[in-house]
């Protein structure tokens, strides 16, 4: 009995840390989960050394605080993301972009960026492009762990189109034509192409 109670009061943690985490990420700008599970952690006291929530369990408890305080803000913010989403992928359509992320998933907020996967042979050809047609970009690198648990440096090129900002990941060669990892489950990442994210918009 007292096993049974302890792991309740267990899973009760996590679920309060996991709400917490959801709150953090939605008004406060945090993108890593891990760092908002922590902070969670740390507000409400809880050991951050015991078993802290899945990141699974974070982006369930995301989805539920913003379907019972995003409201229509959220709705129209998704919304204006989306559509954001629709024009750069028009725009880039020689690469065959696929929409990832929150903006996809529905958990953006006024914080997110407009994530796309560009496919190309040519490691420079989306530079060419943009610099042709006069954009501004910015340039990262992102270190994510591949299926086979190894590590991919991936280039991300980062534009303003006007209120709200693209980030563009350079997937480059066959092998990147796999979904990678999602950060969430480690399952393949949920990529929409341009059809699909219409289809979105106008069931929406």
């Amino acid at each position: 009995m007292a096993g049974k109670t302890a792991r309740r009061s267990a899973e009760r943690v996590r679920m309060e840390v996991a709400a917490e985490a959801a709150r953090i990420i939605a008004t406060e700008g945090q993108r890593s989960y891990l760092a908002a599970k922590q902070k969670a952690a740390q507000r409400l006291g809880a050991s951050t050394r015991g078993a802290l929530p899945s990141n699974t369990q974070i982006e369930r408890a995301l989805k539920e605080w913003q379907l019972l305080y995003g409201g229509e803000e959220h709705t129209a913010r998704l919304r204006v993301l989306r559509e954001a989403a629709l024009e750069a992928m028009d725009f880039l359509a020689d690469f065959g972009p696929k929409l990832v992320g929150p903006v996809l998933e529905g958990t953006a907020d006024e914080f997110s960026r407009v994530c796309l996967h560009l496919y190309s042979e040519d490691p420079d050809s989306v530079v060419r492009f943009l610099m042709e047609h006069g954009i501004a970009f910015d340039q990262e690198r992102r270190r994510i762990r591949w299926h086979d648990g190894g590590w991919r440096e991936i280039d991300v090129l980062v534009v303003e189109a006007g209120e709200e900002t693209v980030e563009m990941a350079l997937m480059i060669g066959r092998e990147a034509l796999q979904a990678p990892p999602s950060p969430i489950d480690g399952r393949p990442l949920r990529r929409a192409s341009r059809n699909e994210l219409h289809a979105l918009l106008q069931e929406a």
